[in-house]
């Protein structure tokens, strides 16, 4: 019998992903996708992830997952399906929201848009496209609409920053000084007609996603019309890493870190997001049941006292060497130029002030808990 040949899995790429390489991005393997990590050429990492704080950052975020959800019975699967509560949507009004077990853990967090009356868009994470898809189309089939995988109809960018409205406003014809955040409008974009806007983010800043049709020399002329256009405000393009640090910054949860299908909602702090007074959804009687017998660990922030970064999944030790808890995220932040992490931990040992330690090679570093988000933006930009 002729030895069976080990086959490396094929990486997904985005339509963007040639404009990537001539641009001289390091690519890395990021849940099955060839995507930039960051840009040397742009100073990387941490000039990216400055130039987002200060000016204005583009990604390529095509890797994220569209699912829609249009017909009679729109709103009723999207309700059923998720946590938040989307009756309070109007037209053209976002909400962030999460999939959730009927354990109450997460099947993924997602942005559901209302793009019209009977008509939603669900933007999901890349690493979880699939999963979600099917998750959605099973627990919606009982209801009068139809569910779309629109995942590779549109190549999104990501325009982030305090000068992002100043940049896109040049490109577009669609009035931004009006669009609130987490809200959607349309307008002409660099030559296309009827492009989603929506003034979102995944960075701590102001900023907006655009979608546009995936095709790549269309998708290459729009990235490049707008880092030319963004010139007057020092724009970089960005990779994943400036990505993670500013979400980090911003406390923003990431999918197999901060919620995953063995975390609740109460454990996770987006207690906020979740409408228990909403018409029954799945994973609401579980949350119930654990809002009444209450959390055994809770999401905190650290700040490095010693040196060392406490890196995802490290552990977290008291005084005497007991293990805690674990990090979910940790990494230098820029903005700061500190060490930062999120860690899950015992409720008892959360309180702010308190000193705890992180197993790094071998021995127990110091850290404090701090309040999060480590960092706001400033209300006025």
């Amino acid at each position: 019998m002729p030895a069976v040949e080990a086959t490396t899995p094929t990486l997904r790429k985005t339509a963007l992903h040639s404009t990537h390489r001539q641009m001289g991005a390091k690519m890395v393997d990021f849940n099955g996708w060839e995507m930039p990590v960051e840009y040397p050429s742009a100073g990387g990492i941490i000039a990216e992830h400055m130039a987002v704080r200060t000016a204005v950052g583009i990604f390529d975020v095509s890797h994220m997952g569209d699912i829609r959800l249009a017909g009679p019975d729109a709103l009723a699967a999207v309700q059923h399906i998720s946590m938040n509560d989307a009756s309070r949507l109007a037209v053209n009004q976002a909400q962030y929201s999460a999939l959730l077990y009927p354990q109450g853990t997460f099947v993924d967090d997602v942005i559901i848009h209302r793009l019209a009356e009977h008509d939603y868009l669900l933007v999901i994470n890349a690493g979880t496209r699939e999963k979600d898809f099917d998750w959605v189309q099973e627990n919606t089939r009982q209801f009068d609409c139809g569910v779309e995988n629109l995942s590779d109809d549109f190549t999104q960018i990501a325009i982030q920053g305090r000068k992002a409205a100043r940049l896109l406003q040049k490109l577009t014809d669609a009035d931004l000084s009006g669009l609130r955040f987490y809200w959607v409008t349309y307008g002409t974009l660099c030559g296309l007609r009827n492009i989603l806007i929506a003034r979102t983010g995944y960075t701590g800043e102001d900023g907006f996603e655009i979608y546009i049709p995936s095709d790549e020399l269309v998708s290459a002329r729009v990235w490049q019309e707008i880092l030319e256009a963004g010139a007057e405000f020092g724009v970089v393009p960005c990779g994943l890493g400036s990505r993670n640090t500013l979400r980090l910054e911003a406390r923003l949860p990431l999918y197999g870190h901060e919620i995953s299908d063995t975390i609740n909602v109460w454990e996770a702090g987006l207690d906020r997001f979740c409408r228990m007074d909403k018409p029954e959804f799945i994973g609401q009687s579980a949350l119930a049941l654990a809002q009444a017998s209450g959390t055994k660990r809770t999401l905190a922030g650290l700040e490095m006292i010693e040196r060392g970064i406490a890196r995802d999944g490290y552990k977290v030790l008291d005084g005497v060497g007991r293990e805690l808890g674990y990090v979910t995220s940790g990494s230098y932040a820029p903005f700061f130029k500190k060490n930062i992490a999120l860690a899950y931990v015992a409720p008892e040992f959360s309180a702010l002030g308190n000193i705890l330690w992180v197993e790094i090679r071998g021995r127990g570093v110091q850290a404090r808990v701090v309040t999060t988000p480590f960092y706001k933006r400033p209300r006025t930009v």
